[in-house]
């Protein structure tokens, strides 16, 4: 599986999801970037656990 990187910050049109999105998206790229956090989640994958470490809210 190839190793995740962060889009080119050159490239405008690898953002614009982000900006579509708004607040939301652009605090999830914010934390999907976050070293700590890839760390937590190549350590477990619970979305439990995920919340309650970082915060986060699942809907449904």
């Amino acid at each position: 599986m190839p190793r995740w990187s962060p889009p080119d910050w050159r490239d405008a049109d690898a953002y614009a999801p982000v900006l579509l999105g708004g607040r939301p998206a652009l605090a999830w790229e914010l934390l999907r970037r976050d070293p700590a956090y890839r760390a937590f989640v190549a350590r477990d994958d619970s979305a439990r656990a995920a919340a309650s470490r970082w915060g986060l809210h699942f809907r449904g």
